[in-house]
């Protein structure tokens, strides 16, 4: 199998920084009757890495989405969206560099994390990939956000891309962490090498009853040792884990990541509500907008490449870059990254 196949079916890859494009900024409204939520956490001790506060709510879809803002109301929309196993804390560093430059920044916690809840309690736990995408595009919505920059990584460089490529008038331009890496089903059904097995342990794990038992029950631990596997230069205290991984005490947590997990490997079906986005996705479409794809040089779970393996599935502006960081590259190296997601967003400006 092709190495495009092998980091389409992982849905991690790699690339990165510059600046591109023209275009008017197309926009936004302020975030009307926003409110911080009420069981926002007091200020970090001294010494202590600051949380992201005060955490807001929206009605949004179907969820009510907790979310962090950022800078003026009017400035260029930026929208970060994290992965597993991680939460908004990935841009702690990142959101206050865009928002001095006068970037509206936008940090939700994905269905299953943090203060984000589905509001009728009757709705499918589904994490295929469309469904996570349409929350974003309803958080916009609620926001009244016409346009915005898309940056992820991980999950939410999945989302970032799907967004880019299905919707495009949403999208200022593109930030995707591990580049071009929607679900593929039929690649997902195919053998990779051993090594590359070895690695998706945590993914095999979970498509059984085990694996959800223990995911329940050791929810943190499991992050733990993929945050260290993922970015094993990644020197992070026990005070920063924490803060993530209160995140994931939210009450669809397992639910929402053994649906994620088991959906891309074929063993869950996906929901009908969902199955004309799929369809679109299944032709693996072209992205077309402004984009900077980016990659670790020390990535626990795909190497670097040099992105040309993935070209023909950009047809707009690209440029790729290998940075010095492990898997959370945001969260590893946050001045490189919040430069690369500027060089987005002023180019639109």
């Amino acid at each position: 199998m092709s190495n495009q196949v092998n980091r389409q079916r992982r849905n991690f890859l790699g690339s990165a920084v510059a600046g591109i494009a023209t275009a008017e900024l197309g926009f936004i409204g302020s975030a009307h009757a926003q409110t911080p939520s009420p069981a926002t956490p007091a200020a970090a001790p001294a010494g202590a890495p600051q949380k992201l506060g005060p955490i807001r709510q929206i009605k949004a879809g179907e969820l009510d989405v907790g979310y962090y803002e950022a800078g003026p109301a009017n400035g260029i929309p930026v929208l970060l969206m994290h992965g597993y196993p991680y939460d908004i804390h990935s841009y702690a560093d990142v959101a206050p560099l865009l928002a001095a430059r006068g970037c509206r920044v936008i940090v939700p916690h994905l269905r299953g994390h943090g203060t984000t809840r589905f509001l009728d309690t009757a709705n499918p736990r589904s994490a295929q990939q469309s469904a996570v995408a349409l929350d974003q595009i309803a958080l916009l919505d609620a926001l009244k956000i016409d346009r915005a920059v898309m940056v992820g990584y991980d999950w939410g460089a999945r989302t970032a891309c799907i967004i880019a490529a299905l919707w495009p008038e949403r999208c200022l331009g593109l930030l995707s962490v591990g580049g071009y890496i929607m679900t593929n089903l039929p690649a997902n059904r195919m053998p990779l090498p051993a090594k590359a097995e070895h690695e998706w342990w945590y993914q095999f794990y979970f498509a059984t009853e085990r694996g959800r038992a223990g995911l329940e029950a050791n929810r943190k631990d499991i992050a733990r040792i993929l945050w260290t596997t993922n970015s094993p230069k990644w020197n992070f205290d026990e005070a920063t884990f924490q803060r993530s991984a209160a995140s994931f005490d939210n009450p669809d947590y397992v639910a929402i990541v053994i649906h994620n997990y088991r959906w891309r490997l074929g063993l869950a079906d996906g929901f009908p509500k969902y199955a004309e986005w799929e369809k679109q996705l299944a032709t693996l479409p072209v992205i077309s907008v402004p984009t900077i794809t980016m990659d670790g040089d020390s990535n626990g779970i795909v190497p670097p490449s040099d992105g040309k393996a993935q070209a023909a599935k950009f047809s707009g502006p690209r440029t790729h870059q290998v940075v010095q960081a492990g898997h959370n590259v945001p969260q590893e190296t946050p001045q490189v990254f919040a430069d690369a997601v500027w060089s987005l967003a002023s180019a639109r400006h």
